[in-house]
């Protein structure tokens, strides 16, 4: 499907490695110029060639997204992008009652007030050209939530009603907002968790990862181009009539008709 995008641009956060950079692919499939982001210049050089292949140019930020210098950098990348993808990382697996107030305030600055910030300074001038996708990652646990990860389910689930209503002023002008909520996906910090569950509890990590896929319906995870597929489609014209709206992708995990 020719998604009617090619020669658009794009900001596409925390895409090194992951989702983040499944999203960047896949829009650079489609022809858009991405502009990628991370700090691990490594990793970044390595997606930066990826998306080359399509023929794209591709703009490299090492930078903090949560920083105004590394935000200040990725808008003198690309000054008037027509995609932003949010993503960033999140808070560590922690009991709730181990938070103190600098952890929940960091918390909150990374899984909510960085996406806002970034959406402040790119969406009025998608309005005024009359064409705009911003799409941010969220998670499952936006609706189900894990404990343990109740601070980043919290701050994500702010950014989702926050942007909700931002959506609606904006949705005549061309321009939609939508989240996506993955389940588990097969990336290096699902594997990550899967090790450190090893340590802990001395159970090999391969049958930690073998149980955890056979309670998903769909009996494995997501793969990260499944994901990068349905974000470029949110971000594409044919997806116009779609804002507002908070995407599930975990196979079948949350048990929900709604």
């Amino acid at each position: 499907m020719d998604l009617g995008i090619a020669g658009r641009q794009a900001i596409v956060c925390a895409s090194s490695r992951g989702l983040g950079r499944a999203c960047a692919l896949a829009l650079a499939e489609a022809g858009v110029h991405v502009t990628i982001n991370g700090r691990d210049e490594a990793a970044l050089d390595a997606t930066r060639a990826a998306a080359e292949a399509y023929g794209v140019t591709v703009n490299v930020v090492a930078a903090d997204v949560s920083s105004a210098a590394g935000q200040d950098a990725l808008f003198a990348a690309c000054p008037q992008p027509d995609i932003l993808v949010n993503n960033n990382g999140g808070p560590p697996l922690t009991d709730f009652r181990a938070l103190d107030r600098e952890a929940m305030l960091a918390g909150v600055t990374m899984n909510m007030v960085t996406p806002i910030e970034l959406v402040q300074r790119c969406v009025d001038g998608m309005a005024s050209r009359g064409f705009g996708r911003i799409v941010s990652i969220t998670s499952s646990s936006v609706l189900a939530p894990i404990p343990g990860l109740d601070l980043s389910s919290g701050a994500r689930a702010g950014l989702t009603s926050f942007l909700a209503g931002v959506a609606r002023t904006v949705a005549g002008k061309g321009v939609t907002i939508n989240q996506i909520m993955p389940g588990a996906f097969d990336t290096d910090r699902l594997r990550g968790n899967f090790a450190a569950a090893s340590t802990r509890t001395g159970k090999d990590a391969e049958e930690i990862a073998r149980q955890r896929a056979s309670g998903i319906p769909a009996r494995r995870f997501g793969q990260p181009g499944e994901f990068g597929a349905a974000c470029a489609f949110l971000c594409s014209d044919k997806a116009g009539y779609i804002t507002g709206q908070s995407l599930l992708i975990d196979g079948g995990a949350f048990a929900g008709a709604f």
